[in-house]
């Protein structure tokens, strides 16, 4: 482990070099910033990794069939299990896919579930990512630093390889493949996560294309490759649903395929993740998994959400007001730690206004109890610190499900902070999982 401490600075600048960045938006600019990268590796045991991969599996199978569920037969909808409120207000329920299964029944091919460990070593999920969740490339390259800075840390240590994650997700492409190449669409090189579309196009084998390179004719997209047109049969698209297609979308967009929605529904190509997966993963519809878990797999949850509250609901509206001081407040339709409140860190003028704005829109907001989750060491002048850090897993769905035995830990770079997106300035390390 000294030597890969040893080597931070160097990794680092290696990182920097591949272009390893995020984007953030502060005092209503937006900035690109490298993505800092600590050497404590995070550690999971064997027995550990067991239980994260039943529950994780089972967690994602009942988001994919209340996928299917909601844009086909609704029966949970009718049956009152999720009420229609929360099934279909969110802005990530999209009417266009109503009626349309996607190639195998799949909607979420590559989940993002961030998790956290309480103090007393029991996890938690905080939330689900089923759009378009990122991160995989940066355990990934930094595994692959640390290896060539320090190859013997490997060789003595019984890490299981996080290699693979190409293969899989080059599986997880080819099992929905409706005939021909596979493709990685970008948004361009300004993406602020342009670096991981191009490292995972080159992790599987993909064609990264942006939109002017594909094209669609006939229902069927096309790649405008050198020796002529290719047809395109899966798309693991890294842009968000209203920029997808302008004639179905935002007419403004101009980095989506105009009119491969059609050809999505027509059968002839596979969009990874499928249109429309926001509806199950706001914060709202989060409150309802355990539910889902139940009603579809007839088990009881293996994996914990944190301790939730709906100011939906009257009983628990009553509650939040009442403890708004102790709790965090969530806005449903924000991502990347925006929209997150500690009702603590409020004034009692801004916690009135917070408590005013929750009356009047209760189907906004979700409220937690406040977790104190596990401190991992982090590399700080020359010696160690504890932070806040928490874990994305990544799930792929394919001809099964499978959960990737590496992951993103996100950390606080902040000592009095719990939010640790890499948009709010934190930092990343490996995740070892261990072989036994």
């Amino acid at each position: 482990m000294q030597e890969l401490i040893a080597h931070r600075d160097s990794i680092n600048r290696q990182l920097a070099r591949y272009g390893v960045k995020f984007g953030i938006y502060k005092n209503g600019s937006f900035q690109e910033r490298l993505f800092p990268f600590d050497p404590l590796p995070r550690i999971i045991t064997a027995e550990e990794f067991a239980t994260l991969d039943k529950g994780l599996v089972q967690r994602v199978t009942a988001l994919n069939l209340f996928l299917r569920d909601l844009y086909g037969d609704k029966k949970i909808i009718r049956e009152g299990v999720v009420p229609e409120d929360f099934a279909f207000a969110g802005s990530g329920y999209l009417p266009v896919c109503d009626g349309f299964t996607p190639p195998k029944g799949i909607y979420s091919h590559i989940s993002g579930i961030d998790l956290v460990q309480g103090k007393d070593g029991g996890w938690f999920i905080l939330e689900d990512n089923l759009r378009i969740p990122s991160g995989a490339s940066y355990p990934l390259i930094a595994r692959e630093l640390c290896r060539r800075c320090s190859p013997a840390t490997f060789r003595s240590n019984d890490i299981v390889d996080n290699r693979q994650y190409g293969s899989l997700l080059r599986g997880v492409m080819d099992n929905v493949n409706t005939g021909g190449i596979n493709v990685i669409f970008t948004p361009g090189r300004y993406n602020a996560a342009y670096f991981e579309h191009s490292y995972l196009a080159e992790q599987t084998g993909a064609v990264l294309a942006e939109s002017g390179d594909l094209f669609v004719e006939n229902n069927k997209v096309y790649y405008r490759g050198q020796q002529g047109p290719e047809q395109v049969g899966a798309i693991y698209r890294r842009i968000s649903d209203e920029y997808l297609d302008p004639t179905t979308f935002l007419p403004e967009s101009l980095i989506g395929i105009p009119g491969v929605m059609g050809a999505y529904r027509a059968g002839n190509v596979a969009l990874l993740n499928a249109p429309g997966n926001g509806a199950a993963d706001d914060k709202g519809i989060y409150y309802f998994v355990p539910k889902m878990i139940r009603y579809y797999l007839g088990e009881e949850p293996i994996l914990h959400n944190a301790p939730t509250y709906l100011p939906f609901y009257e009983k628990d509206r009553s509650y939040v007001l009442a403890n708004l001081e102790k709790l965090v407040v969530k806005d449903v339709a924000e991502a990347g730690g925006y929209g997150v409140v500690f009702g603590r860190d409020l004034t009692k003028e801004k916690l009135a206004d917070l408590a005013d704005l929750i009356k009047r829109e209760p189907r906004r907001f979700i409220a937690q109890e406040v977790i104190d989750f596990k401190d991992l060491p982090i590399t700080e002048n020359g010696g160690e610190v504890p932070r806040k850090a928490d874990l994305r897993a990544f799930v792929l769905a394919g001809a099964k499900t499978t959960v990737w035995p590496s992951g993103l830990t996100r950390f606080s770079r902040d000592a009095d902070s719990f939010v640790v997106n890499s948009s709010q300035g934190g930092g990343f390390k490996d995740t070892w999982v261990l072989s036994h």
